[in-house]
């Protein structure tokens, strides 16, 4: 297969899927997006989005898969055109001492503790770095241009069975996230709700993360000319419409935060399903003959793990 150019089909056009279109259209193959969403109005689209460590199993996949996409990241914040920029961080919340720092955390660029001093009020210990700040809607449209520079091409077209690709391309690649539920009758994927507002930007640079195991948290994510606020998260959630009185609780908190977002204009809410599941499915299968490689349920970590998945995605198609 890998002296040729096979055909390929990836399902989704959210982050995992244009990124591992791309992987695939640079090794050879002759790629086709095929996606119920068009880029600009899946999850990712409302995304903060900062890449982190990610805390998923298969751990020590995970592990290589984030410090893979960091690696790209911090190579695609060299080119303006991507909407990536390297950007300082405070992170607070329910934090180890910095000698009890798992693997995962290692890999954040700059680590280092923050002065109680500098905290904001309320909480007890944060970390300072410097993180890949991706401004989603800029990034997919990206993402789309780059794969079309490399002859790989999008459609609009809702994929309702596996046996549709299958028949038109000899490599399948399953980033269909929530979708997988009924593409491929993963009950473990499960939907989780989330709600940001969106607000202009008065001048903010920093992001600022709250790391918490509580249902709704603070975080900060500027971008040059917004600033998105969240955040929730309330599993099993499938309906998406904004709720009012958390859009309220979020600017109370990041308003707290953040004094100078207290006359910054709210304009938007946005809302989201992230694809959770216990463990990422990042495997290979043979349906008569053709490949198919399935890569979804990265969660609030579709970012964070997108090079490195989209790149063992596409190793596996030519193993």
């Amino acid at each position: 297969m890998a002296e040729k150019s096979p055909s390929a089909v990836v399902v989704g056009a959210g982050v995992t899927g244009l990124t591992t279109a791309i992987c695939l259209a640079e090794a050879g193959c002759a790629v086709q997006v095929w996606a119920a969403e068009a880029p600009q109005d899946t999850t990712s689209a409302v995304a903060g989005a900062l890449w982190g460590p990610s805390f998923q199993e298969p751990l020590a996949k995970t592990l290589q898969w984030t410090e893979q996409s960091l690696r790209d990241f911090r190579s695609l914040a060299e080119d303006d055109r991507t909407g990536v920029r390297l950007a300082p961080t405070l992170t607070v919340g329910e934090l180890p001492p910095s000698d009890e720092l798992p693997p995962q955390a290692r890999l954040i660029p700059d680590l280092r503790p923050c002065p109680a001093s500098q905290l904001p009020r309320g909480f007890g210990r944060g970390y300072t770095a410097t993180m890949p700040l991706v401004d989603m809607p800029r990034y997919l449209d990206y993402l789309t241009d780059r794969l079309a520079d490399l002859g790989g091409s999008l459609q609009i077209r809702p994929v309702v069975s596996l046996a549709e690709p299958v028949a038109a391309a000899e490599v399948v690649l399953n980033c269909s996230g929530l979708g997988a539920r009924q593409l491929v009758g993963d009950t473990e994927v499960q939907p989780s709700f989330g709600q940001w507002v969106v607000l202009t930007n008065p001048g903010l640079d920093r992001v600022f993360l709250e790391l918490a195991s509580a249902a709704e948290t603070t975080s900060i994510f500027p971008h040059s000319d917004r600033v998105l606020c969240g955040g929730v998260s309330i599993p099993g959630r499938q309906d998406r419409t904004p709720d009012p009185q958390v859009t309220e609780r979020i600017l109370q908190r990041c308003r707290a935060v953040e004094p100078r977002l207290g006359e910054a204009e709210v304009s938007a809410v946005r809302t989201g399903l992230r694809p959770e599941r216990p463990a990422i499915r990042l495997e290979a299968e043979t349906i008569g003959s053709t490949r198919v490689v399935h890569s979804y349920g990265h969660g609030g970590s579709g970012v964070s793990l997108s090079w490195g998945c989209a790149r063992a995605a596409a190793a596996l198609v030519f193993r």
